[in-house]
């Protein structure tokens, strides 16, 4: 297998884990042990990948082979029940699933949620306008709309809905039983046949999983009566993922009960929100730690965009910064950062002349990936400049940095994954951070402030991270934008009614 650390009999590397920020001391290995090594977590073995080309010739290239997940006993099997296609084995099942999701996620159907999109980002900017100290709730309030739109065609209006508690509750629930060593089921899958009274520890992880299962059936529920009611009244609702997937399950056979159906859309959330909404603190992290960032930004937008109105997804051709401000967002500090869930290998293979028996769990390291210095030169200077095409730099007089060995992922980086597990999500994700950035950035200044010390490494912890809470200066750019701001909120309420806000708790 490929090399690594010492393990100790029976424990493994366990004891040489860091217990905090894990993907910096895998990054340091590698540049002990090469860009690929074998760690053990007891007696099974992790490989951790380092390098993108690696990463795409195992993830991608022999995807057949790598595109199945780890044993989670606790998440998956117990409290989920083979349900969420997040934690599924690569197969029949994972497949249907996928293939429903993608779906209602082609590039047709992302074109009907740009309307909302847009009428969201341009309520957000009011909302910074307004209270510009409560910015990051304001991002988590703008993505986790989005995010029930597209589902289920209903809006958050407040962070004290119900079902944003319901939601993040089952999110941290999740997260809390994913943490290697806490449950001995791991180790001896055998215990999960142990009886309930025996073992209250699954009978409790399993009414969580029956409360998550209710809910996600109920939100199902809700669409089906939505779209019921509005054919007797001869209207039709909001375009969502729900209403997409419950019309294809009425002209073909769907082989999913209602309880898995449901966890389909319900998936979005965990997917899609609290993970754009923390790329969305990190782009506010970058503007105010790199100020030529946000000056090459607003030039851009002065020229093509000018004063009258705030950029729509019509002009994102024309904003190749933009466009690049993101992708810079997306590799400087990744989100899921060791890659996401990870992969497993289902059968024995060779690659380099290293073995990878049946079984072995693959993570690819995105810090390590996306602050490679063979790719990127400079990795933690945050540049847009190094996703512009070389021509389009000089022409916008953007100095063009150092380019690295070309990435050979098409989008430029690895923050979505690899392969048949990469996010479906991914494109819905991209659009609304965007809509988000173009039109935040027209209307406002993102300044620091005063006596603040900025670090830049300063992150939560976790499988998904964001920055450690920090404050900054937003500043609308003039009376004029604000006047523009104020004139197209009511196009956006206009395009926001027909989807009705969820009751707040």
């Amino acid at each position: 297998m490929p090399p690594g650390p010492m393990p100790l009999p029976f424990v493994g590397n366990k004891h040489q884990l860091a217990k905090s920020q894990p993907w910096i001391q895998f990054q340091k290995w590698s540049k002990t042990y090469g860009p690929i090594f074998t760690i053990w977590i007891g007696r099974k073995p992790t490989v951790i990948i380092s390098d993108p080309v690696i990463a795409v010739n195992l993830m991608e290239k022999r995807s057949t082979k790598y595109s199945s997940r780890p044993r989670m006993v606790a998440m998956g099997e117990i409290l989920w029940d083979g349900a969420s296609v997040l934690v599924q084995p690569y197969g029949k099942e994972w497949s249907v699933r996928r293939k429903l999701l993608h779906q209602a996620l082609t590039p047709k159907a992302l074109r009907l949620y740009k309307p909302v999109q847009t009428a969201e980002a341009s309520r957000l900017c009011c909302e910074l306008l307004q209270t510009p100290a409560n910015w990051e709730k304001q991002l988590e309030r703008f993505t986790s709309s989005i995010v029930f739109c597209v589902a289920y065609g209903h809006r958050i209006d407040s962070l004290n809905a119900e079902v944003i508690h319901q939601r993040f509750k089952f999110m941290h629930y999740s997260a809390s039983l994913n943490v290697p060593g806490k449950y001995l089921v791991e180790s001896f899958p055998i215990l999960k046949h142990v009886p309930d009274v025996l073992a209250p520890w699954k009978a409790d992880i399993k009414a969580h999983g029956r409360e998550e299962a209710a809910e996600n059936m109920a939100l199902v529920e809700g669409v089906r009566s939505d779209i019921a009611r509005a054919k007797v009244r001869g209207r039709d609702v909001p375009d969502s993922l729900c209403k997409l997937l419950l019309e294809l399950r009425e002209k073909e056979h769907i082989p999913l009960s209602d309880r898995d159906f449901s966890f389909i859309p319900a998936s979005l959330f965990g997917a899609g929100s609290d993970t754009t909404a923390s790329t969305l603190c990190t782009a506010f992290l970058a503007l105010v730690t790199h100020p030529e960032a946000l000056r090459a930004a607003h030039e851009e937008l002065n020229a093509v965009i000018g004063s009258s109105r705030t950029p729509t997804f019509d002009d994102e051709a024309r904003l190749p910064y933009i466009r690049a401000l993101v992708k810079e967002v997306l590799r400087w500090r990744p989100v899921a950062v060791l890659g996401g869930t990870p992969h497993a290998c289902t059968e024995d293979d060779h690659y380099e002349g290293y073995y990878i028996p049946a079984g072995t769990t693959i993570l690819g390291n995105s810090w390590a990936i996306n602050l490679n210095e063979e790719y990127y030169p400079n990795p933690h200077h945050f540049n847009p400049n190094r996703f512009l095409d070389t021509a389009l730099a000089e022409k916008a007089k953007h100095p063009t940095p150092a380019s690295g060995k070309p990435h050979p992922a098409k989008s430029g980086h690895s923050s979505f994954g690899w392969g048949r597990r990469i996010c479906p999500g991914a494109d819905l994700a991209v659009n609304s951070l965007f809509i988000a950035l173009a039109k935040i950035l027209w209307a406002f200044d993102i300044l620091p402030r005063g006596g603040v010390r900025y670090d830049t490494f300063a992150y939560t912890e976790g499988f998904n991270i964001r920055p450690r809470k920090f404050e900054c200066e937003i500043r609308v750019r003039s009376e004029a934008h604000q006047a523009v701001l104020e004139r197209e909120l009511k196009d956006a309420e206009a395009v926001l009614e027909r989807f009705t806000p969820f009751a707040e708790s």
